[in-house]
């Protein structure tokens, strides 16, 4: 990947506690067939040894032992080579602080996450959705992957630095962020560091990207600093450095460590669901279809607010089940602090043990045809997680996603808006796979647009009816006025 990744001499082996599995193959597979690899390991048991080189870990295949796994942080602490992967680049912010700072960190940044700050912010997602297709005319190759990173950057900015990102430079964090996407993953499988002080172009477009990201959020800082206070996550910060509130003084460092983490991660994993979603909705026309329909009733062709979030019940379950099909956060690390056990396995103080929300959500004892793209499996009657919790892409226990809220609602909106007004195709030829890296989803997704009402049997908005039984349906197409902080909780 990118000219700088060795093959590794020595061979992945699998096995169940306490024995170890004869080799199944080199440790490359973890780069050319990861999805297939992490795929093959419950057969071999519920916890799993794996070995590259004189690199053990424990990898968990079963949902109750990883939420056992999540709800424990102070034994399972993020760790491991992708944390300090991820701590080189954003510090000590809430994604990546050890145990005993992440209660403080959250209890700090949850205001601006909770329901009714995001749900302020839902006339600024449907305005950025608008604008993200405005321009697109019937025929025309659109690059998604660009578009949704765009849109995604553009929203979290908004909502932790208002305005002090201007939209060239938000447009440059998007530039960056790709280049540092495509770095992250080697950087963390990959225990060689030597490797990434070479001068190969890779390692310098990282570190350019990188410092170019500090350099961006820096200027902003010190931009509002000499300016107007403001009500978002960048005047949280600094009202709480300015307090005297008698606990651990917010550093600078620290400023800078929340919004570089947020602004990374807030912006990659929403855009690479949202790419993906469009991508399975171009092969799958009937959940096309009746995703269309249900925008056209519950929208009638006007921009979603809050008050639609509820209503759109097949929007929601397309992402979920996006979520589970291609999540973006598809593999990650912790380290145990003290001798534990887990399974019946001894795990000595220091012991790296994985955890795949890919590996999960493809296990067909907890989701049957776990490959094919069904958000029927999200509507009445089926259970918010699927069995033993199998869904967890945005993790769980005292450190799931503190953005989750926001994100499911960006993306709610997101898809609805373009949905309402235009088709995605893929071009001919064949489609290719998603390509893990730090994230997983389309990384060059590049699709033809066709306006609603220049498609094939295109209807106009408002124009269609949902089957018979649609919750939407059920509904009726007037509008219902409900509280503001109802339909931005995660399914």
């Amino acid at each position: 990947m990118n000219g700088c990744v060795p093959e590794p001499e020595q061979a992945w082996t699998v096995g169940t506690a306490p024995g170890i599995f004869p080799s199944i193959g080199h440790g490359i597979a973890l780069f050319r067939r990861p999805l297939e690899f992490l795929n093959s390991l419950p057969a071999q048991g519920d916890l799993v040894e794996i070995r590259l080189g004189p690199q053990r870990a424990w990898m968990v295949c079963h949902p109750e032992l990883v939420h056992r796994m999540l709800r424990d942080t102070r034994t399972f602490d993020k760790g491991g080579p992708q944390y300090e992967r991820l701590r080189a680049l954003m510090g000590d912010g809430v994604v990546t602080c050890p145990h005993a700072q992440h209660r403080r960190q959250r209890r700090l940044l949850q205001p601006t996450f909770r329901p009714a700050g995001v749900a302020a912010q839902t006339d600024a997602m449907a305005e950025e959705a608008e604008s993200l297709c405005r321009d697109w005319r019937s025929g025309q190759r659109i690059d998604v992957s660009a578009a949704t990173l765009g849109l995604t950057t553009r929203l979290i900015s908004r909502l932790l630095l208002s305005d002090s990102l201007s939209p060239a430079a938000a447009d440059e964090v998007r530039h960056c962020l790709a280049a540092i996407v495509r770095g992250l993953f080697v950087r963390t499988v990959v225990p060689v560091d030597a490797l990434f002080r070479l001068p190969t172009p890779a390692n310098r477009r990282y570190r350019r990207a990188v410092e170019r990201v500090r350099v961006l959020i820096d200027d902003a800082v010190a931009e509002r600093r000499r300016g107007t206070p403001r009500d978002d996550l960048l005047g949280l910060l600094l009202a709480a450095a300015e307090a005297d509130a008698g606990g651990i003084p917010v550093s600078d460092r620290e400023v800078h460590d929340q919004l570089v983490s947020l602004l990374l991660t807030g912006s990659e994993s929403p855009s690479m669901c949202l790419a993906s979603a469009f991508s399975l909705l171009a092969r799958h026309p009937e959940v096309e279809r009746r995703l269309h329909a249900e925008v056209d009733i519950v929208l009638a062709g006007r921009l979603p607010d809050v008050d639609d979030l509820p209503r759109l019940v097949y929007t929601r379950s397309v992402l979920t089940e996006t979520l589970r099909h291609s999540p973006p956060g598809w593999l990650f690390t912790r380290v145990t602090t003290r001798e534990t056990e887990l399974a019946g396995q001894p795990l000595p103080r220091g012991t790296t043990v994985l955890y795949s929300p890919y590996l999960l959500h493809h296990d067909p004892a907890s989701f049957p045809e776990p490959d094919r793209f069904l958000p029927e499996r999200w509507l009445a009657g089926e259970t918010a997680a699927g069995p033993h919790g199998a869904l967890i892409p945005f993790a769980a226990g005292s450190r799931k996603c503190i953005g989750d809220l926001f994100s499911m609602a960006e993306m709610t909106v997101a898809l609805a808006t373009v949905a309402g007004r235009w088709r995605l195709r893929h071009p001919a030829g064949r489609v290719a796979p998603p390509r893990p890296g730090a994230t997983l989803g389309p990384r060059s997704l590049t699709m033809i647009c066709t306006a609603r009402t220049d498609a094939p049997g295109g209807t106009a908005p408002h124009a269609v009816a949902l089957a018979p039984g649609s919750p939407t349906a059920a509904s009726g197409p007037e509008k219902t006025r409900r509280d503001g902080d109802n339909g931005v909780h995660h399914a």
